[in-house]
């Protein structure tokens, strides 16, 4: 910070129980004084930087998941997001959750962990996955490094999200909102998300041979704490390797209730304690200029104990629960250039395999009754394969362009379990909701992007077939098979209008093949009279969608505008009661999952960003971003409730030489009770003052330092409580952290 007077004034907004990292942060301060004077000459050369001229060029932002191959952010006519390592550090994103907190349109549910042994799935599952313009779980694809990340699963009480990930592997994240089916297939009927991790490359730079960078953080949200180490080092012109590792340890995620009762009434969190453990290697091996080839091994693991003092009750002394979500790969990816050839003048190529496991044990003693286990797995291995090729297009001085195609393969199992002591009565462990399945698509596509002077226009084209073939061995019901094709197309225009202003159009239908769950999933007590079915009727879901976008690029001003709108039909519902009723033997109560929802979605989206130059010493920036969605369910004529209430970012920055801080205002609407289901709990209005600040100490020495929620203000998110009722009384439970503060130091070398 830029006195130890500043800290202290921060030290003063921040609750005792984080005082104790502003003191280590001051400490740090104090102790580099020193070095800093004897780095005097150095920031004479940084200050000078900071003084250039505004309107020298610009690094320009990378993507590489709109086309699969690496393209100017700015030529996409498309919605794109990208979050660097550098903007992380900054903000201390820590997980997927505080990665959407400021991306309107974008956020990531989380429940407060209160579940009970065969209770509600809420909060099982943590960081659940990520709710793009209010489409989520299974809709939205996520990926690192390309690689599919396993599928969420719910099924009665379980529930298994999708945050296999650690951030602090990973070195830029670009989210894409909007169908991409037409490149990726299935699962990306509401956007996409990819997590691209570290490369040796991004610390071996000025001509080092060994780098890189270590790294020690504390978040007062959950009391988190995180040790990481990257080192990296080139073998010889040809080889180059990398190693990354990370620890954390946190407990629940805080919020603003004060009821510490035992039982269905307490407000305060659960009892908790997260482990975290990460690994990634990585070889690279450049024989030419022309040729590469990376092999990667990537391990994460997660576990979590829960002492579920919110479930026992007059008939329940104890319960506790550990949960954990496992994930490795190894893959190989390979690239060719300058082939020159009549069909190719590039060639990629992609191998990779992965299994992962989630776990769920929940043990539950009671009194007068047996004591009961509940042990549920779920599992998926799967074997993934890309090839694309690319051939550059000519015919003029100012036209031309580039022509993609390629083939995908996946195979993959997927396995779940149930096992456990004291089944209800009805039922026998161990059981299965759905058979052992083996799930394959086979997909060709193509996309072309064509230059016309100002023009350009961006077709595309994806054909694939999937299948999903259950194993019977083991399994209590009749599983059924199901396969089907779809062809996906897609179109992108942009117009060039002068050097600062585009405007960009774009059309792109979707699909989601239904899971093995979905279609498979049995489950009968002949004593309770009810029952779950296959369906092997089930048809994939699919959308239409489209957007209209302006680009502004100013030497001090960035704008982006766009406003969609999206079709969709067949939706999924899981497991409606289709027939029956409990209890009657006769007519036992029937579910199933179905074809039921058209759902129409439209919105848009504002970002701005302005350099107002230097003043007081230091260079002065302002940002901006709004986000508005409206959905119906139109075989209902009812609101879509995943759609959370807009919400508008603003920013101001200030930057020297050394030292950057950062104020932001986060505002949500409150929820319309006509935009949510009857009988809904509707989270009021909040704005919400966060404060972070940056000091380069040396040059590669940056000490991060944050208070959040800077007013103590009580405030809850939608897509946290959208499934409370207006008459509960513990909606405490489900506000988010008060005040707390954030701390990293991190070191390059």
């Amino acid at each position: 910070m830029a006195s130890a007077t500043a800290l202290h004034a921060r030290a003063m907004l921040a609750p005792r129980s984080n005082l104790r990292p502003l003191a280590f942060a001051c400490a740090l301060a104090c102790a580099s004084i020193s070095a800093q004077a004897q780095q005097k000459a150095l920031e004479t050369i940084q200050v000078a930087a900071a003084h250039a001229d505004r309107s020298a060029p610009v690094m320009r932002d990378v993507v590489v998941s709109a086309s699969r191959d690496e393209q100017d952010a700015d030529s996409l006519p498309m919605s794109v997001d990208v979050i660097d390592a550098r903007q992380m550090e900054e903000e201390q994103i820590g997980d997927i959750r505080e990665l959407a907190a400021k991306l309107p349109n974008v956020t990531v549910p989380r429940s407060p962990a209160r579940f009970s042994l065969a209770g509600s799935p809420t909060g099982r599952d943590q960081n659940s996955g990520f709710n793009i313009r209010g489409l989520e779980g299974n809709r939205v694809l996520m990926l690192v490094d390309g690689v599919r990340l396993p599928r969420s699963y719910a099924f009665s009480a379980n529930a298994f999200g999708r945050d296999y990930l650690d951030l602090g592997l990973v070195q830029r994240v670009e989210i894409l909102r909007g169908a991409v089916p037409a490149l990726y297939g299935s699962d990306g009927m509401g956007g996409l998300v990819n997590f691209i991790t570290v490369q040796p490359d991004d610390l071996l730079k000025d001509g080092k041979t060994i780098g890189g960078r270590v790294s020690a953080s504390y978040d007062g949200s959950d009391n988190g704490k995180r040790v990481g180490a990257t080192l990296a080092g080139r073998a010889s012109p040809e080889w180059s390797w990398l190693i990354s590792a990370g620890i954390g340890r946190s407990g629940a995620l805080e919020n603003m209730g004060r009821n510490n009762a035992v039982g269905a009434s307490r407000t305060t969190p659960n009892p908790e304690t997260d482990k975290s453990h990460s690994l990634l290697g990585r070889l690279v091996y450049t024989p030419s200029a022309v040729q590469k080839h990376v092999f990667t091994l990537e391990n994460v693991d997660k576990r979590a104990d829960y002492d579920l003092l919110t479930a026992r009750s007059a008939t329940v002394t104890d319960s506790q629960s550990k949960t954990s979500m496992k994930r490795w790969r190894a893959s190989w990816q390979g690239q060719w250039q300058q082939l020159d050839t009549a069909l190719a003048d590039e060639l990629k190529l992609m191998a990779s395999y992965q299994s992962s496991d989630s776990r769920e044990f929940v043990t539950e003693t009671r009194v007068g009754l047996p004591y009961r286990e509940r042990d549920v797995s779920y599992d998926e291995d799967a074997l993934q394969l890309h090839a694309q090729a690319g051939k550059t297009l000519r015919w003029g001085s100012n036209a031309g362009g580039k022509f993609s195609y390629g083939v995908d393969y996946l195979r993959g199992k997927v396995v779940n379990e149930q096992n456990g002591i004291t089944p209800p009565a009805g039922e026998s462990f161990p059981l299965k909701r759905f058979p052992d399945t083996t799930e394959t698509s086979a997909a060709l596509f193509a996309q072309a992007e064509l230059h016309y002077g100002a023009f350009s226009l961006t077709p595309g084209l994806r054909a694939e077939h999937y299948s999903i073939k259950p194993k019977q061995a083991g399994f209590g019901g009749t599983a059924v098979s199901n396969s089907d094709s779809a062809v996906s197309p897609k179109l992108g225009a942009m117009f060039q209008m002068n050097d600062a202003w585009a405007v960009y159009g774009n059309y792109a239908a979707g699909f989601r093949a239904p899971n093995a769950g979905q279609i498979n999933a049995f489950f009968e007590n002949p004593l309770a009279f009810y029952k779950s079915i296959p369906n092997p009727d089930l048809r994939p879901e699919k959308s239409n969608t489209f957007e209209l976008g302006l680009r502004g690029r100013m030497s001090a001003l960035r704008l982006d505008a766009a406003v969609f709108t999206g079709r969709y039909k067949d939706f999924i519902q899981d497991q409606v009661q289709v027939a029956g009723q409990y209890g009657n033997r006769n007519n036992p109560a029937t579910f199933q999952s179905v074809n039921l929802n058209r759902v129409n979605i439209h919105g848009f989206e504002l970002k701005a960003d302005y350099d107002w130059g230097r003043f007081a010493g230091g260079n002065w920036r302002t940002n901006a971003a709004y986000g508005y969605t409206k959905g119906t369910d139109k075989s209902t004529n009812k609101p879509v409730d995943t759609i959370s209430p807009q919400q508008l970012v603003l920013g101001v920055r200030y930057d020297t030489s050394n030292v950057g801080v950062q104020f932001s205002a986060s505002h949500w609407a409150g929820k319309k009770a006509k935009d949510a289901a009857a009988d809904a709990w509707l989270s009021p209005g909040a704005t919400v003052l966060d404060l972070s600040a940056q000091w380069r100490i040396r040059p590669d020495t940056r000490l991060n330092v944050g208070v959040y929620n800077l007013t103590d203000k009580k405030y809850w998110r939608w897509s946290d409580v959208r499934g409370l009722t207006a008459s509960t009384l513990i909606v405490d439970a489900y506000s988010q952290p008060g005040r707390y503060v954030r701390v990293s130091l991190v070191q390059d070398f």
